[in-house]
């Protein structure tokens, strides 16, 4: 189980069903965020750059390095990635410790493939 750390504006939310004007702040610190998700004893977390995923680029990379020089966990990065070039990027500014996630929408489906191809 990874627990989940959405980003807007810097900020820790959810969003509600989907809309980035209806978002609820969870907190004002990612950094305090992942740590509180540690030392609860979750292995591994899920982070979501929504601002990101909306306008397909990175935009939370100072909350994002917070995260990271916060905890020792493995983070999973999500969000405004969506091309070869934008994981290799993710990459070389995280030191390789995140690891960057793409959605489905981001690469063509095999001819052939069902809708639940990953």
């Amino acid at each position: 189980l990874y627990p989940a750390i959405d980003l807007k504006d810097g900020q820790c939310v959810r969003l509600l069903r989907g809309e980035m004007d209806q978002a609820t702040v969870f907190s004002d610190s990612p950094a305090d965020q992942a740590k509180a998700f540690r030392e609860a004893g979750f292995t591994h977390l899920h982070v979501v750059d929504l601002n990101g995923a909306f306008e397909g680029k990175a935009v939370n990379r100072d909350a994002v390095e917070a995260i990271l020089k916060a905890t020792d966990a493995p983070v999973q990065l999500g969000g405004g990635i969506r091309t070869r070039a934008q994981i290799d990027a993710c990459h070389s500014r995280h030191g390789g410790a995140a690891r960057p996630g793409t959605g489905q929408g981001s690469r063509p489906r095999p001819a052939g493939a069902g809708r639940g191809w990953h």
